[in-house]
């Protein structure tokens, strides 16, 4: 009975370990694009990527936290 337990408990954490790298590159992909819209439409101030990495911060956030809920709902 020790070992379902122990598979269990490793499918969680590498599930955990899997949002952090979709969180980084989640945030990663925004900052990059913003710079991109930034250097294409030449704007003097960081406009677009202070917005879309914020927004990718957000949706980040936002999927992390329903992917946990997903996955304590499916261990408990």
């Amino acid at each position: 009975m020790d070992k379902p337990k122990k598979k269990k408990q490793l499918n969680k954490y590498i599930q955990l370990t899997g949002l952090a790298f979709q969180m980084g590159a989640t945030i990663y992909l925004g900052a990059y694009f913003g710079k991109w819209l930034d250097a294409h439409f030449q704007t003097s101030k960081k406009t677009f990527t202070i917005i879309l990495t914020l927004l990718a911060l957000l949706i980040s956030i936002w999927s992390v936290v329903s992917q946990l809920k997903k996955i304590n709902d499916k261990y408990e």
